[in-house]
């Protein structure tokens, strides 16, 4: 035996042949929009990915350049795209709509049945602010996986900045909020109803922290929010009456426990799902923050889906025909 590292795996000319049909199909779909192809270097120095996010920095892999520095593996592509937008970009006319397909990698625990190397295929839209932006990621994302032979495919939508507000809201102490939202992030309601309730707060505050992440579906869901994350919502309503006009709203799942724990989002976030398989297809979201990290601000939103669970889901859907 001669083994791989773990959350790795070898790909044979077959399946080879398939993924290269899937990522260019979607890069068809990303380049006749308007998106150009970007590369960034799968090594970065620690301390960009930390500037990005301090999750990111911890996930990847780290070694030594000749001089000492720190060097790390890219855990993702948004943060080294925010970087070449801040610095080769800078004086870039907006906006700006760029795309990839490139390995990133982190580490997961030995058996943990995880991917630590992966390869995404993503677009970064730079310069629109606001719901025109993201409706322009999700409408595109979804026509991609249809190009791309899926079928069944929806796009799970949420704030990823409202439950977030509403600890603070609440005065739930600083240093609980990274608990409760690993497990909302995780979707472990049952652990995050028994956190909730050992805060001790007001009747009110733990029903509205409990039933709030339950809460998914259609339009129906604004409804059925009251008390102080009403008013939060109106960015995520504006949002949903324009993938309304778009033709693209009966294809997104309102979920409002939705959160990435990546901290660099901003406001709407979304995943891809597809009911054929048991897990997500890819994510992203706005991050209106990130790019000012390294340079002058820019409103900026994406997406980076899972090129080999997009094969995985394509066959499970072949095999349900």
């Amino acid at each position: 035996m001669h083994p791989i590292p773990p959350g790795t795996r070898d790909v044979l000319p077959d399946e080879m042949s398939e993924l290269r049909s899937i990522s260019r199909r979607l890069r068809e779909a990303f380049e006749s929009s308007g998106y150009g192809e970007v590369w960034t270097p799968l090594l970065e120095y620690e301390e960009v990915l930390r500037t990005g996010d301090d999750a990111a920095a911890g996930a990847g892999y780290r070694m030594f350049d000749a001089r000492g520095q720190v060097l790390a593996l890219r855990s993702d592509m948004t943060i080294p795209i925010a970087r070449l937008v801040a610095t080769r970009l800078a004086g870039g006319t907006e906006p700006l709509r760029l795309c990839y397909f490139a390995h990133a990698y982190r580490a997961v625990g030995h058996g943990s049945g995880h991917q630590s190397e992966f390869l995404q295929g993503g677009l970064e839209l730079i310069g629109v602010a606001g719901q025109a932006g993201e409706a322009e990621v999700i409408e595109l994302t979804l026509a991609a996986l249809d190009a791309a032979g899926l079928a069944r495919h929806r796009i799970g939508l949420g704030d990823g900045a409202l439950y977030r507000t509403l600890l603070g809201d609440l005065e739930v102490p600083a240093e609980r909020h990274h608990e409760l939202l690993e497990r909302l992030s995780m979707r472990d309601l049952v652990g995050l109803e028994l956190l909730v309730d050992g805060l001790g707060l007001a009747p009110d505050a733990r029903d509205t922290l409990v039933r709030l992440p339950a809460l998914r579906g259609g339009p129906e869901v604004f409804d059925r929010v009251g008390g102080p994350a009403r008013g939060a919502l109106d960015g995520l309503r504006t949002l949903y009456a324009a993938l309304d006009d778009r033709g693209a709203a009966d294809r997104v799942i309102l979920d409002l426990g939705l959160v990435r724990m990546l901290g660099y989002y901003t406001g709407a976030v979304y995943e891809v799902y597809d009911p054929a398989v048991g897990f997500t297809l890819g994510g992203g979201g706005r991050y209106d923050e990130l790019i000012g990290r390294f340079g002058a601000p820019r409103p900026a939103c994406g997406i980076a889906l899972d090129v080999q669970r997009v094969h995985i889901a394509q066959a499970a859907e072949e095999g349900l025909r």
